[in-house]
C-alpha cells in the first residue's frame, strides 16, 4: 500500500526533499543577483530530484497500488540533460561573465526533441481504447519499448561520456590557466568540482557496467538499480551544497580575453628582441626585489603588470619566457625566498611558520607547504631543522 516508508523509499525522500529545498534558494539567489551558474545548478538538480521522485515514490509502493500510472511517458534518460547541464555548470563558474546565450540551447537538442517525441506518443495512446486501463500504450510498447529505448540506451552513453571529456578537459585547462594570473590559487582551484567530477566519472562507469548487465545477462530489479540512484542523489545534493555555499564568482570581473603564448612584446629584429628581453627581465626583477608587491596575497597579473608599466600579455611573455616560469611559480619563489630569509634572522623564535608564510603573502597553509615543497624539496619543518645542523 502506498506509502510505504522503507530502507528503500526514505532515504531517497530525503535527498529528494534536500534537493527541492537547495532547487528553492538556488533560484531565489539567481532572482536576487543574475548568477547564471545559480540558475543552472538550479535546473540540474531540479532534474535530478524529478527522477528520484519517480524512483522515490516507485519504492514508497505508488505503482503497485496505482497500476495504470503512465509515469514510463515522462521518464526522459537523464544523462541527455543532466550532462550539458554539468559541463555549461562548470563553464559559467570558470570563465569570466559567462553569459547563457542562444547557441547554448543546441546542447539541449536531444532531452527536447525526447520530450516532444514523448508527449506525441503520449497523445496517441491517449485516445486508443482501454488507454485508461493500463500503464503503458500501444505506440509505448511497440515503438518506444521496443525501438527506441534500446537506441537511447548507446545515446545516453555516448551523450555522458562525449559531455564528461569536454567538462573534464574544460576544468584542467582552467585549473591551469590560474596558474598564469593568480599569485594565490587555493581558493580558486574549486577543488570540489574536481571531487565531483571523480565520483561522477566513477559513477557513470557503474551506470555502464550496471547496463550492459541489465540487458545483456539479468534482468537487474529496482532494488538492485537502488545504489546507483541512491549514489548519484548523494553526488547531486553534494555539488549543490558546495554550489550553494561557495562562491563562485570570483572570475565575473575578470578578463581572460589574451592567451600570453600568442601575444608577446613586439620587436623588429632578433638583436632588438634580445635587447629588450633582458631589460624586460631586470626591470621586473628590480620591482619584485624594491616593492616587494608579492607580500600582498591577492597580487594577481593585472595589478603586477600596472605596477611595472606594462601590459598582462607583456609580462606573462616576460615571466614565462624570461624566468622559465608561470606567473603563479615566480610569484610564490619570492615568497619562498622570503621565508626562508626570515628563518635564517631568527623570526621563528617570535612567529609560527604558518605566521611568518602569511607575512610573505601566503593566504593558506595547504598552499604555502605545497609550493615550498616544490620549489625545495624539503617540507617548512625539515628546512628548519636543516638549518639548525
Amino acid at each position: 500500500m502506498f506509502p510505504n516508508f522503507n530502507i528503500y523509499s526514505t532515504p531517497l525522500l530525503i535527498l529528494v526533499i534536500q534537493g527541492l529545498i537547495l532547487v528553492g534558494l538556488l533560484f531565489k539567489r539567481y532572482v536576487e543577483k543574475k548568477n547564471t551558474s545559480d540558475a543552472i545548478l538550479a535546473i540540474l538538480l531540479l532534474i535530478t530530484c524529478y527522477q528520484q521522485t519517480c524512483y522515490t515514490v516507485g519504492f514508497m509502493g505508488w505503482y503497485d497500488t496505482f497500476r495504470n500510472t503512465k509515469i514510463n511517458y515522462f521518464l526522459i534518460p537523464a544523462a541527455t540533460s543532466i550532462a550539458p547541464l554539468i559541463y555549461l555548470y562548470v563553464k559559467s563558474i570558470t570563465k569570466s561573465n559567462f553569459k547563457f546565450q542562444t547557441q547554448h540551447w543546441w546542447h539541449f537538442a536531444i532531452p527536447i526533441t525526447l520530450v516532444i517525441y514523448r508527449l506525441a506518443i503520449y497523445t496517441y495512446d491517449s485516445v486508443q481504447p482501454g488507454f485508461h486501463e493500463t500503464q503503458n500504450g500501444v505506440l509505448k510498447i511497440i515503438v518506444d519499448e521496443d525501438i527506441v529505448q534500446r537506441i537511447l540506451v548507446v545515446v545516453d552513453f555516448s551523450v555522458m561520456l562525449l559531455y564528461l571529456a569536454f567538462t573534464i578537459q574544460l576544468f584542467v585547462n582552467y585549473r591551469q590557466k590560474i596558474k598564469q594570473y593568480f599569485s594565490n590559487v587555493f581558493k580558486l582551484e574549486l577543488n570540489w568540482i574536481r571531487n565531483f567530477l571523480i565520483i561522477f566519472s566513477a559513477l557513470f562507469l557503474y551506470s555502464s557496467v550496471q547496463t550492459v548487465v541489465g540487458n545483456l545477462f539479468i534482468d537487474l530489479s529496482y532494488k538492485e538499480r537502488w545504489w546507483l540512484n541512491l549514489a548519484l542523489a548523494i553526488c547531486t545534493i553534494y555539488i549543490g551544497l558546495k554550489g550553494y555555499f561557495t562562491d563562485t564568482t570570483k572570475l565575473n570581473k575578470l578578463d581572460f580575453s589574451f592567451s600570453p603564448k600568442e601575444i608577446s612584446i613586439p620587436e623588429t629584429s632578433k638583436e632588438s628582441k634580445k635587447e629588450i628581453s633582458k631589460t624586460a627581465i631586470e626591470a621586473i626583477a628590480t620591482l619584485m626585489e624594491r616593492e616587494k608587491p608579492f607580500l600582498n596575497p591577492d597580487l594577481n597579473l593585472s595589478e603586477l603588470a600596472k605596477q611595472a608599466n606594462v601590459t598582462r600579455a607583456q609580462l606573462s611573455e616576460i615571466i614565462n619566457s624570461g624566468f622559465q616560469m608561470n606567473f603563479n611559480d615566480f610569484v610564490n619563489s619570492y615568497r619562498i625566498n622570503t621565508f626562508k630569509s626570515m628563518l635564517k634572522e631568527g623570526k621563528h623564535k617570535q612567529l609560527s611558520l604558518l605566521g611568518i608564510a602569511y607575512e610573505c603573502g601566503f593566504n593558506s597553509k595547504a598552499t604555502f607547504n605545497r609550493v615550498f615543497k616544490k620549489l625545495t624539496n624539503f617540507s617548512p619543518t625539515q628546512y628548519l631543522q636543516s638549518l639548525a645542523k
